[in-house]
């Protein structure tokens, strides 16, 4: 049985196995995820990254009109679903690939969401996210018998965003689910956020779509949380992000005729151990 070698990693408390798989045959990685990301039977994880050649083209980057991206990456959730982007799924391969020689500490990243620019600077990485699309507010939701005042926002992956009074105490697996589900949000589906102002920022805890659960952080349901609450509440960049798992994240934007650009995502990754598992 052929064996490969692994990196855990962790941003901000979202924590991933990663895989290069540039050189590897992989007969199924919805099989693969679900079997490495079960925390009670294997390594355990929010997700699988693979990193794999890229054909994605950059416009610009050369005589020819561009060049491609230096790699790509796959990110398939612990239910064998396929996400078309993770802000700190791309952040961790983007250390992966500078600690494994792969690249220089700048660096283009294809994912199904787009091409991710990305910067490495020791154990704090900052990648420019999509431009953020389908931006909404004063939705208003029926869950669970009560009313939910939300907005929606597409930050490479659908989110809803919903402010909090309790956030501490709240239910985020039964309501989370229910939003997640809503439909409203049909077919995609959209991960939930639960948000409250903080003297220096925001305070998040996210429902991951694919994870079907709570998780310590999610990179770009930070960002979503972020541009409402700039939006909402009037929060200039760089908006400070407090995550479930107590680790900041920054969220950096430009923000011109209610057009959300130029947005950033930073924060630390963490290399928790590395290993070889069977395929």
């Amino acid at each position: 049985m052929k064996s490969v070698d692994f990196l855990k990693m962790a941003g901000a408390g979202n924590d991933f196995i990663v895989i290069d798989a540039r050189k590897l045959k992989i007969a199924s990685a919805a099989t693969l995820a679900k079997k490495l990301c079960d925390r009670k039977h294997s390594i355990g994880g929010d997700g699988l990254l693979l990193v794999e050649k890229s054909s994605a083209t950059i416009r610009g980057g050369s005589a020819s009109g561009g060049k491609k991206a230096d790699m790509r990456m796959r990110i398939i959730n612990p239910d064998g679903s396929e996400a078309e982007m993770c802000g700190n799924g791309v952040r961790c391969v983007a250390k992966f690939a500078v600690v494994n020689g792969i690249t220089g500490k700048k660096l283009s990243i294809e994912t199904l969401a787009g091409i991710i620019q990305a910067e490495v600077k020791g154990d704090i990485v900052k990648a420019r996210m999509i431009d953020p699309k389908n931006f909404k507010t004063g939705l208003r939701l029926s869950v669970n018998g009560e009313y939910l005042d939300a907005s929606f926002i597409d930050t490479g992956v659908p989110h809803a965003v919903v402010y909090s009074n309790a956030l501490e105490t709240l239910d985020v697996e039964t309501i989370g689910r229910a939003i997640r589900t809503h439909e409203c949000f049909a077919p995609r589906g959209a991960n939930a956020n639960f948000i409250a102002k903080t003297p220096s920022g925001i305070r998040v805890r996210t429902y991951e779509r694919g994870v079907e659960g709570e998780t310590l952080a999610c990179g770009t349901g930070s960002t979503a949380s972020a541009l409402i609450a700039a939006a909402t509440q009037g929060l200039s960049s760089p908006v400070s992000v407090r995550t479930q798992g107590g680790e900041i994240l920054k969220i950096y934007f430009s923000r011109k005729n209610g057009v959300f650009h130029d947005v950033y995502l930073e924060g630390s990754v963490k290399t928790s151990f590395e290993g070889r598992v069977e395929l």
